[in-house]
């Protein structure tokens, strides 16, 4: 593990990491999160019926088009040119919930972590968002970067859901 922080110059003062150097690797990464609500919240969901509307389609596209923009929404992330960005969310009747998985992958200099959990944060917002009227209780866990390949550091992978080693 590296000891010192990148987005930090000599003297403590937050900079963008140069990159110019570092040489082009394809990278990918991955990243999930839960969003957990009552049974009968789920079942909406599931069947189609919340009154906003297509609450998996529309948080599936936010995630998408939140990871395009994460260098406007993180301070001193780079903008990349993803080549790859998909949002996948499946049902978790043991939450009751939804698991929801992002998968961003570049060919550049520098990783796309900040991308993958992005859209993994903007789709389980979306979710809330689109079902809150119905249950206010819903809880977003575990946003959690899950595997990461490629670039210098070299590749990650996370221990099992939860742990975050």
């Amino acid at each position: 593990m590296t000891t010192a922080l990148t987005h930090l110059g000599a003297t403590g003062e937050a900079n963008m990491v140069d990159v110019g150097d570092k040489a082009e690797t394809t990278r990918t990464a991955i990243a999930e999160g839960f969003v957990s609500m009552l049974p009968e919240t789920l079942k909406m969901i599931l069947d189609g019926d919340a009154k906003k509307g297509d609450v998996l389609g529309t948080a599936r596209i936010a995630g998408i088009m939140a990871a395009k923009r994460t260098h406007e929404l993180i301070p001193l992330c780079h903008p990349l040119l993803l080549t790859k960005i998909s949002v996948d969310i499946e049902p978790d009747a043991a939450l009751p919930g939804l698991k929801v998985t992002a998968l961003a992958r570049v060919t550049g200099k520098t990783g796309v972590e900040m991308e993958a959990l992005t859209a993994v944060s903007v789709a389980c917002l979306t979710i809330y968002d689109m079902a809150k009227a119905v249950d206010r209780a819903i809880v977003i866990s575990g946003v959690r970067l899950v595997e990461k390949t490629g670039g210098k550091s070299g590749d990650y992978k996370a221990g099992a859901q939860g742990t975050g080693r």
